[in-house]
């Protein structure tokens, strides 16, 4: 749900409620800014961008992250009534996906842009933990936000959002990360074990998304555009797309010597033929996406914190076009995995530089106002404190 705001000075928000709005979205900058750094490592070559700079935007997520957990935990003991109002809005508690998601993007970045920093030891600790912690989130997201979705929410299909796929999108996330994991572990059964686990979730995320992604583009087609504070949103359908094109190739690339012959050659076929397909229809929901937010703009558009989205699926798809440039050596995805990764550049600067000004001016930690009699063209808020 949005609500329209009227012009006014930003409000002060008093210290002692300053997380009282701290929603779960918070963790999407998390993710956006943990992204920048691991998909700048999938880039052909490896030395298109400093690696200082992907090991800074590493370091940069995961201090994020920590504030953003301390942040969070301050907010359910000292505000579990909003807390809890937030797992009973449908516009919100899809959101607790996110928190998955962003625990298995910085853990995933420590085994990638940030061992330069931290060390190979380090780096494998704080993944096995972060990898743990977000699997074991994002699988109970998976069933519980759906469910109360169900049982609780009441929502009717035409209230779909793009927004209702995350906690779905979790458990690709971590059939991404997991293979990065795989060679850690004695050889044998437990490998084995991980892989196909990440195979598991794999296709646990996939069906999960072809069931949800049809509302979706049904709510679109029957009840028009979005509202302007959540149109961009449409790139969330970008993460399903982009992070199981890279699962699948990161899934092949562990499977010699884990998996029996000849299941492992299969999987690096499947990672070919299965991303292909996929990538194409997420270069077509990319335009169509793109479509959409150029004519939101037309029609007044300004920053919401739903600008993160923007950042995470199409850092999913530079690492999915990565993955099938290696396993195809066809230089158009290299092209198109460096094209995917300006674009994530430009995007995260864009989010973050309007994040750090609406926390400045105390505007994105502000409770939600109640729409005007007559709402005219101004900011807006979402119900997860999104502004636009």
């Amino acid at each position: 749900m949005v609500t329209a705001l009227p012009p006014a000075p930003a409000p002060s928000v008093p210290r002692a409620a300053r997380v009282r709005h701290l929603g779960p979205n918070w963790y999407a900058a998390v993710m956006g800014t943990a992204v920048v750094g691991s998909a700048g490592v999938a880039l052909p070559g490896h030395g298109t961008v400093p690696g200082g700079v992907l090991a800074g935007a590493w370091a940069l997520s995961l201090l994020a992250l920590t504030v953003l957990l301390a942040a969070r935990a301050l907010h359910w003991a000292r505000h579990r009534d909003q807390a809890r109002a937030h797992l009973l809005d449908p516009a919100v508690a899809p959101f607790y996906g996110c928190l998955s998601m962003a625990l298995l993007a910085v853990g995933g970045g420590a085994m990638t842009a940030g061992r330069p920093l931290t060390g190979t030891g380090t780096a494998v600790a704080l993944d096995a933990v972060l990898f743990t912690a977000g699997t074991a989130v994002g699988l109970a997201a998976a069933v519980a936000v759906p469910y109360l979705m169900a049982v609780r929410h009441r929502v009717e299909p035409s209230e779909a959002t793009p927004v209702w796929l995350l906690p779905l999108v979790a458990p690709m996330v971590s059939a991404a990360l997991g293979p990065l994991l795989v060679p850690r572990l004695p050889p044998g059964q437990p490998r084995e074990t991980l892989l196909l686990a990440c195979f598991a979730m794999f296709g646990l995320s996939l069906f999960a998304t072809l069931l949800m992604l049809p509302l979706v583009f049904a709510r679109l087609i029957g009840r028009g555009p979005l509202p302007l504070a959540l149109t961009p949103t449409l790139f969330l359908v970008l993460g399903p797309l982009g992070q199981s094109t890279t699962a699948a190739g990161k899934i092949a690339d562990a499977a010699p010597g884990v998996v029996p012959a000849p299941y492992d050659r299969g999987l690096a076929v499947f990672a070919v033929l299965y991303g292909v397909l996929v990538m194409g229809f997420a270069l077509l929901w990319l335009a169509f996406s793109v479509a959409h937010v150029v004519r939101a703009r037309r029609h007044g558009m300004g920053f919401a914190m739903t600008w993160w989205a923007f950042t995470f699926p199409v850092g999913t798809c530079v690492t999915g076009a990565a993955a099938l440039a290696r396993h195809t050596g066809l230089a158009c995805y290299d092209g198109l995995a460096i094209g995917l990764y300006a674009a994530l550049v430009a995007a995260w600067a864009a989010a973050a530089t309007g994040t750090v000004r609406g926390l400045l001016s105390g505007e994105l930690l502000a409770a939600p106002r109640p729409v005007p009699a007559a709402p005219r063209p101004a900011t807006g808020r979402t119900t997860s404190g999104a502004v636009r």
